[in-house]
């Protein structure tokens, strides 16, 4: 039983496998956790994966603010989230649709390769996803409106692999 009230929603943010200290940087900075307090958040959940930065417990007392590196399965911690903000890696992405769970996809502009950038902007064009870079990242949870976003299709795994050879151009 967490210490928080029930009315108080949760974002929980996922790096994946990978390290994006940028993103973890942007999402615990006092600039975003005034936004994400302001918009009736009060708890913030961080999976950091093989990042450097382990962040500070949080300088807003009104944010509740936990972090980790790995777990065996991130299932609960998207079933419990109001909001998820990710990476753009594919799993990640698709098990948090699947979840049902309005998402804001981050694109590390740090990878050369970035079919990742496909992937958000196809997500994002089929209104799916919300998209951005950890510099515009405070001022999307500031003006996002969350109602936008159409559900994904459950269920369909085949249909995602299609629409993934399709962005990375196997198609």
């Amino acid at each position: 039983m967490s210490g928080r009230p029930p009315a108080m929603k949760s974002v929980f943010v996922t790096v994946g496998t990978t390290s994006f200290d940028d993103l973890i940087a942007t999402v615990s900075s006092p600039a975003a956790l005034q936004v994400l307090q302001g918009r009736g958040y009060g708890q913030l959940v961080l999976q950091v994966g093989r990042g450097a930065l382990e962040p500070a417990p949080s300088g807003s007392p009104a944010v509740a603010l936990e972090s980790f590196r790995f777990k065996d399965s991130l299932a609960q911690d998207l079933r419990r989230a109001d909001l998820v903000i990710s990476h753009a890696g594919a799993g990640s992405c698709l098990e948090t649709l699947e979840e049902g769970k309005p998402l804001i996809v981050v694109i590390n502009e740090k990878l050369m390769d970035n079919h990742q950038l496909e992937l958000a902007k196809q997500l994002h064009r089929d209104g799916h996803v919300l998209c951005c870079n950890c510099s515009t990242l405070v001022e999307t949870l500031r003006s996002m409106d969350l109602s936008t976003l159409k559900p994904f299709p459950p269920g369909q795994p085949e249909k995602f692999a299609l629409f993934l050879d399709k962005v990375v151009g196997f198609q």
